[in-house]
């Protein structure tokens, strides 16, 4: 039976033959003891990649961020961040119910905010406000399309966080595709900030896992939060050598998704009643708004289902196409073809 070309998320991505022998093959320990030797390669491999002193392993993308902002604050503090953002909008409220944290939200363009707009919310000092703790950055955005943070404004809100004495973490779920995309190193991307995640499961083809970074002294105290959140894993190297095998072996090709996500946006911009910012697509995400089709997106989403295509709604209007590791040209191909079917139904 033919099989379905699943746009819906690089997460839906499965482990390659390759990996599964890296799987197989891995040295393991009993992490929490801190004598996983393979957990403990992946976690050096990633804060020299980062240009960070330390890294800890994590389960997800959510946890990653929220042992980093637990970190971090104390409750009652307040973090700035984009109001696209992945924190903001898809962590089930953990920042407030674990951490205690008020969230002040700021719109931006393409997923961006900027030094200004950031040093106007940073709070003044007084007993009646909560005091402004973290400012967070998304980079690549996945609500503004995988759109890159420029490295530039970065600098800028550096400076502002450094005059004000507030910490920066970066959500860097998918810098791996910002580094692709730019020729700029991950080193680089992370230095202005305190504590950095990054995905193991997204583009790089990992089944699960992300990994935070940070000063030795960041790290011992994540380790502990991370253990509170019910992080704390024993034989997890069989998990750590998938990202290992990830970070050796499908880093660099993101470019391909990169070349695909811009043909499928190229190609679907010139059809009839679709809509998208072609200057937006940046990496391996496109959306699409549908409005003018006159189609939900409901419809529009069980037309291209029964055509094995599949997406995910993205707003009112708008659905999301994520290229990846399991998708190809040919793939890409295919759908657009699929698309202008259902579009004349």
């Amino acid at each position: 039976m033919h099989r379905y070309i699943d746009l819906r998320s690089d997460t839906v991505t499965k482990p390659s033959p390759a990996m599964r022998e890296a799987i197989f093959k891995a040295e393991v320990g009993d992490d929490v003891f801190e004598d996983d030797p393979t957990v403990k390669k992946l976690e050096m491999i990633v804060a020299d990649l980062l240009g960070k002193e330390n890294a800890l392993f994590a389960a997800s993308g959510t946890m990653a961020n929220q042992v980093c902002l637990r970190t971090l604050t104390q409750p009652g503090d307040e973090i700035i961040l984009e109001e696209e953002s992945h924190i903001f909008n898809y962590e089930v409220g953990s920042a407030s119910a674990f951490s205690g944290l008020q969230l002040h939200p700021v719109k931006g363009i393409r997923g961006v905010i900027t030094a200004e707009q950031i040093e106007e919310k940073i709070r003044p000092d007084d007993v009646h406000i909560p005091p402004t703790r973290v400012i967070v950055l998304e980079n690549t955005h996945n609500r503004a399309g995988g759109t890159v943070f420029p490295l530039d404004e970065i600098a800028r809100i550096a400076k502002v966080a450094l005059k004000h004495g507030v910490k920066m973490h970066l959500d860097g779920a998918r810098l791996w595709n910002a580094v692709m995309a730019t020729g700029t190193p991950l080193h680089v991307w992370a230095k202005p900030f305190d504590s950095v995640s990054v995905c193991l499961s997204k583009g790089l083809g990992a089944p699960i896992g992300s990994v935070i970074a940070g000063t030795d002294r960041f790290i011992r105290k994540a380790r502990r939060m991370r253990k509170m959140y019910g992080g704390g894993m024993r034989q997890v190297g069989i998990i750590a050598a998938a990202g290992i095998y990830a970070i050796e072996n499908n880093f660099n090709r993101l470019v391909d998704d990169h070349r695909n996500a811009k043909l499928l946006a190229e190609r679907l911009g010139e059809m009839e009643g679709l809509k998208i910012d072609l200057e937006g697509v940046q990496t391996n995400i496109v959306v699409i708004d549908i409005k003018e089709t006159k189609k939900t997106v409901e419809q529009l989403l069980s037309d291209l289902k029964e055509e094995r295509i599949l997406l995910v709604p993205f707003g009112r209007t708008k659905i999301r196409a994520v290229t990846h590791l399991d998708v190809k040209r040919a793939d890409i191909l295919e759908a657009v073809e699929k698309f202008k079917k259902v579009l004349l139904k």
